[in-house]
């Protein structure tokens, strides 16, 4: 069986990179008024050429995501598990030459995490780990999954690339949805960023959706981590990562995430700033070119932002996250992720949601909309 990367390997970056910025006014128009968008309309839609339209962009996504998902935002938090990591990655707070104290969460910890976070309300935990294979491995994760499952109706996770087999043992312990993201579809400048560990495998990490596909895992996650290169460029790949998962693994749901790099411990600067206004621009690119995907906006961003997205084509979203592990009762100031922007209460977000007619909903789309 073929994976993603037989079609990587035929897509040039500075090849995709020009197409994107060439592309016109008279591209764009044409993208706006087809209704079976294509990848090149999707160039379209995030190019330059396309800013002057973001005000028709935003209607149309707005009537699309009405139209697939009502006026629900789903509700999710995080529960950072480990912040042990034996990767060096130039962008992040758990890279392993960051030196700094390490915590993994015992069985009793994780439970003292999992009532702050019930009691918030949320019945949807993404599960977060540094990549650290000797601590944080398959059997970890089947004893946290079984720990949880009763607890939540929906159970993510984002951590370390596993192999097929480990997320076949998983997927009966409760395992809804795992997040992959790329960070950079840039090849060689990928290598700069993780230049140790395991992460720094680019083809292994390439082809982790194409695993979760063969496994059967009901929904996987997509991104990159804006600001480590040209957004528009990776974004594309992005598009032609789903584009092809989608039709390979048609019985998998999807989801997007738009992750800007934040300031974390030993900050790096981003290579290229992505405005307020060019991530609106992509999300509702995201939305014209594929109504099915879940989009999803994280406390990265500020208040102000999120309360501007709610509308926009955006159906999850986070509150309250700590990027610690321990964050909200057992170890509230062990090392963070990254720092988060939002820092409103789980319930000022709901109300928040809910004052522009829309539903926070605890729980997953399957749950619910039956």
């Amino acid at each position: 069986m073929g994976t993603f990367n037989e079609i990587f390997e035929k897509c040039d970056w500075n090849e995709t990179s020009n197409s994107i910025y060439s592309k016109t006014a008279s591209d764009v128009e044409q993208a706006l008024n087809t209704h079976k968008r294509t990848l090149e309309d999707f160039k379209a839609l995030i190019s330059p050429a396309a800013a002057p339209y973001l005000e028709q962009m935003a209607q149309i996504s707005q009537q699309l995501t009405l139209k697939r998902f009502g006026r629900i935002v789903q509700m999710y938090v995080p529960l950072y598990l480990s912040n042990e990591c034996n990767n060096i990655c130039t962008y992040c707070g758990f890279s392993y030459d960051n030196k700094v104290k390490r915590k993994t969460l015992s069985p009793i910890e994780i439970m003292q995490e999992v009532a702050a976070i019930k009691n918030m309300g949320f019945d949807h935990v993404l599960l977060v780990t540094g990549e650290a294979n000797q601590t944080v491995h398959t059997d970890y994760f089947k004893k946290v999954l079984e720990l949880i499952r009763p607890h939540f109706s929906q159970i993510s996770m984002e951590v370390q690339p596993l192999d097929l087999e480990d997320y076949e043992q998983l997927r009966p312990y409760g395992l809804n949805t795992v997040l992959v993201y790329q960070e950079t579809y840039h090849q060689e400048d990928y290598k700069k960023h993780h230049p140790k560990g395991k992460k720094s495998n680019f083809q292994y990490r390439l082809e982790t959706p194409d695993r979760l596909g063969q496994s059967g895992i009901h929904k996987m996650g997509l991104g990159v981590l804006i600001g480590l290169e040209d957004w528009r460029t990776d974004s594309f790949y992005t598009a032609l990562h789903l584009d092809y998962l989608e039709k390979t693994y048609w019985q998998s749901k999807y989801s997007i995430s738009f992750p800007r790099l934040r300031p974390f411990s030993g900050g790096l600067e981003p290579k290229v700033v992505m405005s307020d206004r060019e991530l609106v621009q992509l999300i509702c690119a995201y939305r014209l070119f594929n109504e099915e995907v879940e989009l999803s906006i994280s406390t990265r961003e500020s208040e102000v932002f999120r309360n501007n997205i709610v509308k926009l084509g955006i159906t999850s979203m986070s509150a309250a996250s700590k990027t610690n592990p321990g964050g909200y009762t057992v170890e509230p100031q062990s090392l963070e992720q990254f720092e988060i922007s939002d820092e409103r209460s789980a319930s000022e977000i709901a109300n928040m949601i809910s004052k522009q007619g829309y539903e926070a909903v605890w729980k997953d789309w399957d749950n619910i909309l039956v």
